[in-house]
Parts: C-alpha cells; sequence; structure tokens
C-alpha cells in the first residue's frame, strides 16, 4: 500500500532511505504514520514498548512530537485526570506554534470544536447533558428490531449471488444506514457519505475536504430541523434545555455519527473476520459456549474499532509512566496498546468474556455516551447475516487479507466470502430469537433478549405511543409487539413501503 502524500515527507534528505537502520526515526522518536507504521503498528507499538516503557516519544504527521500512552494503567489515569490532562487543543504547543495548524491532516480530529468532547466543568456538563438527554428515551427492543430489518435488507442485496465482500457491502453500510435513520437524515445515506466519513478520520490529504462535506450535510440537516422540528435525534438536541446553538448541534451530530460509524464498522469486519478464520472463536459460537454478544465483546479487547485516540493535552508540568510530561505537550489515548499490556494481559490467548475494563470506549468524564448503540449494532447485524448465510466461508486465505493502517484505526479492507445462494426475505417478518439449526452443525447463535442486556441506544427524546400494531409475527406463538416510539414507526413505515 502506497502511503499517502504528506508535506514534508517527499524530500531525500528529510528522511532515512528504506532499509536504513534510522527510517522511520527522527530525533531518537518512531514516526506513528509512514511505511514502518502501515506495515504493522502493532509490532511498532511493542518496539516503544520495549525501548521506553508506558509512555513513549512518538511523531505524527509532519513530524509533530507527541507521547503515545501504552499502558492499560497510565491511559486510565491520562483519561481519568481532568485536572492534569484535558482535550482542548488549543493550549497545545504545536497549535501554538502553526506545526499543527488547521491544515494538519489529522486537524478534524483533534482541533478545538464546541462539543462536550472537548469541554470541562459546567460547559462539559450542559453540552454532555443534551447528549445524553437525547439518548434516553428509546425502546431497546424496537430499535433493535429496527437494526435486524436494515440488516434483512443488505442481506437480501448479496444474499442470491452466493459470494460477497462483507466489508463493503455489509459491515461499511450497516453503521451508516443506521446512524443517518435515527438523526433524521436517511435521504442523505449513500455512498459518498460512507467513504467520506471513512477517509476524514485517515490523516489523508482529502480528510479535510471529507470532513467539509459531512459538516455541510449536518448543518443542512440542522437548518431544516431547527424550521420544522420531527421526532429524531436532531431535533432532540434542538429542543434540549441545554440551548445548543446550531453549530453546537451540527458538531455533536458530527462527534455521533463519525464515532458510531467507524468503530461499528470496524467492529462487526473484525468479528466477521474473527469467526471466519479462527477455528476456536468459531467452535465456542457454534457450541454455544459464546453469544454474539459475547464475541463483540472479546473482539473489543483484542481488535479496537479505534486503536488510538489525538489528543489529550497536559495542563500543568507532570510526571506519567515514569516521564517528564510538560505543560502543552500532547499525548496520544493508546486503546489497542493499552488493550495488550502485559500487566493486565499477561496471555493474549485467555478468554476475556463477560471482561469490560478494555479501553475501547474511552474512560473518566469523556467516556463515550453512546457506545451501546454500536453494541447493539454489531450484534445484532452479525447475528441476523450469520442467521440467513449459515455456511458463509471465507473465499481467500487469511494471509491474503488486507487492512489500511492509521494512527486512530485499522481497517479490513475487504472480506470475500462464498456461501451457498439463498433466497431474500420479507424483511417486514419478525426475526426468530432462539438458536437456529445450523446447516452441517457451522452455526449455533443467537443474541440475547433485549430486556435486560443492551444498554440505551442512540435515539431522541420523544414521548411514547404507538401509530399502529407491528406486522404479525412470523412463528405461531410469539411475544406481543411492544410499542414503537412515534417518530421511529413514522419513518419505519416510509421506509418499509419504499423496500
Amino acid at each position: 500500500m502506497t502511503p499517502p502524500h504528506l508535506p514534508g515527507t517527499d524530500d531525500p534528505a528529510a528522511s532515512p532511505p528504506p532499509g536504513c537502520p534510522a527510517h522511520g526515526l527522527a530525533a531518537g522518536r518512531r514516526r506513528l504514520y509512514g511505511p514502518e507504521a502501515d506495515a504493522d503498528l502493532a509490532g511498532l507499538y511493542e518496539k516503544l514498548r520495549a525501548e521506553h516503557g508506558p509512555v513513549a516519544p512518538v511523531l505524527i504527521h509532519n513530524d509533530v512530537p507527541m507521547w503515545a500512552v501504552l499502558g492499560h494503567g497510565e491511559n486510565l489515569q491520562l483519561v481519568r485526570t481532568p485536572s492534569t490532562f484535558n482535550r482542548d487543543a488549543r493550549e497545545w504547543h504545536a497549535v501554538k506554534d502553526g506545526t499543527a495548524g488547521t491544515t494538519h491532516p489529522l486537524a478534524p480530529v483533534f482541533s478545538w470544536q464546541p462539543i462536550c468532547s472537548f469541554a470541562e466543568g459546567a460547559e462539559h456538563q450542559r453540552l454532555r447533558g443534551a447528549v445524553t438527554g437525547a439518548l434516553s428515551g428509546i425502546d431497546a427492543r424496537g430499535v433493535r428490531r429496527y437494526i435486524n430489518r436494515y440488516s434483512q435488507r443488505l442481506v437480501n442485496d448479496i444474499c442470491e449471488d452466493g459470494r460477497a465482500d462483507l466489508v463493503s457491502q455489509f459491515a461499511e453500510q450497516l453503521p451508516m444506514a443506521v446512524m443517518c435513520e435515527l438523526l433524521g437524515m436517511p435521504e442523505e445515506y449513500d455512498e459518498r457519505m460512507v467513504q467520506a466519513a471513512r477517509d476524514m478520520i485517515k490523516g489523508t490529504e482529502t480528510a479535510i475536504a471529507s470532513n467539509e462535506y459531512v459538516m455541510g450535510a449536518l448543518m443542512s440537516l440542522v437548518l431544516r430541523r431547527r424550521a420544522q422540528p420531527e421526532e429524531d435525534f436532531t431535533s432532540a438536541l434542538l429542543a434540549h434545555g441545554s440551548g445548543l446553538t446550531d453549530d453546537e448541534v451540527a458538531q455533536h451530530l458530527r462527534l455521533v455519527l463519525i464515532a458510531a460509524y467507524e468503530a461499528t464498522a470496524n467492529l462487526i469486519s473484525n468479528v466477521l473476520r474473527m469467526i471466519l478464520t479462527d477455528p476456536r472463536f468459531r467452535a465456542q459460537l457454534g457450541g454455544g459456549q459464546m453469544t454474539v454478544p459475547e464475541a463483540v465483546e472479546q473482539i473489543l479487547w483484542d481488535e479496537p474499532p479505534f486503536s488510538a485516540m489525538v489528543g489529550y493535552f497536559a495542563k500543568h508540568d507532570t510526571e506519567l509512566g515514569g516521564q517528564r510530561i510538560r505543560a502543552g505537550e500532547g499525548l496520544i489515548f493508546g486503546i489497542a496498546p493499552g488493550n495488550v499490556d502485559p500487566e493486565v494481559r499477561p496471555d493474549l490467548e485467555a478468554n476475556m468474556q463477560g471482561n469490560r475494563s478494555h479501553l475501547a470506549f474511552g474512560g473518566g468524564p469523556h467516556e463515550c455516551p453512546g457506545q451501546d448503540i454500536g453494541r447493539a449494532i454489531a450484534d445484532t447485524g452479525v447475528d441476523a447475516l450469520l442467521m440467513r448465510l449459515r455456511d458463509v466461508q471465507l473465499d481467500i486465505g487469511e494471509d491474503e487479507l488486507r487492512w489500511r493502517s492509521s494512527i486512530l484505526s485499522r481497517h479490513l479492507v475487504e472480506l470475500p466470502v462464498t456461501f451457498t445462494p439463498q433466497p431474500t426475505q420479507d424483511v417486514m417478518t419478525r426475526p426468530s430469537l432462539g438458536v437456529p439449526a445450523a446447516a452441517g452443525g457451522d452455526w449455533q447463535v443467537s443474541s440475547p433478549a433485549p430486556l435486560s442486556a443492551p444498554g440505551p441506544v442512540v435515539a431522541p427524546d420523544r414521548p411514547a405511543g404507538a401509530a399502529g400494531p407491528l406486522p404479525p409475527p412470523a412463528e405461531p406463538v410469539a411475544p406481543a409487539p411492544q410499542p414503537v416510539p412515534r417518530g421511529l414507526w413514522r419513518r419505519l413505515t416510509r421506509w418499509w413501503r419504499a423496500a
């Protein structure tokens, strides 16, 4: 894979030639971008751990210096100590001197915005309160039925062919379709939105343009909902008592959309890859020792959707992991290296089911408030796909799988599979929640009844009520249909009729 062109990196004198022992190093710091990082970022983190311990000096794009936090405990200290470390990049030396200015490839990620992720104190409480308020008013079972129907629609698109790429045709599509619907912008769901959301966090030359495209769509949505509210997440943010401005609402929509989309697309890809390539993983699912939600949790340890987050910034001189951190220096929240810290995982083959102390969703005051939407989309979507395509098999060798890596995430390029062609299915049919009779004994998977397992899922505050009964169940005997919030029912009805 050819790394993206970055300003100042094509001068032969600027860096050693490939094969040189100093390749990937500058002023004693290893680069977290370029050939070495692209080839094996996880291995690079382990080199840094061996050389420096739990906190290591590194360089991000344009050779901007930062500290990479690699230890599990040190990462928790970083995110849980707002009196020492915050997320306001305006205090970062590299922003002040212009080396990490608005044209930096990672600027869409670290640049200060009027959102809860970058705020502190009372302002943080005001902004986060609006987000959590808009997340809190949903019937989780109704949303899972809704996610299942979108999953069935995507499976319908591929099931008759007998082969598919589960990354581009399923894992990348399902989260964006769900999020656009929940935000109230289903008409914006298309391939351009999917690719722009992916591109804007890669640190490429086109990342800033992709960010502008996404923000343009979100601001248009805000203006529409300000003029004509509906029962969706955007309208809930606008109506919240925190009094968010249009810009604040648009920025929070971007936060929710991109975080939920990117994390969930990677999570679905990684769960499916593990099922298709790891006989132990597959046997546990097939033998009933593991449910799909438990498989999702294991992947959050082994292949977290975001491998790192840029960044946190020291408010004053301090020490972390044996390193002296100066006021105004930047730190990288190291999710992937923290999850494999030998101090907490001496045996990486050990089963981590039921253990949610991974770093995948952050921690402290900025812990992801909508993390359960990713879990809901991933385990419902994977379950629905495996129920339909029971003999699905990887169509290439595991060693032929390709990845695109960046500081922020490791993205599977494609996951080609084959399976016995299947007929399409009515998306209005209520899915079975029982254990299927797996063809050939390959699959026995099911999601637990969502009465107690899932937490809140992204959705707007709205009054309870039902616009009508749900379609009749597929089985002769089935639980009584649950009421669906009016706004969600209206959008579902429009979608079913159009399907």
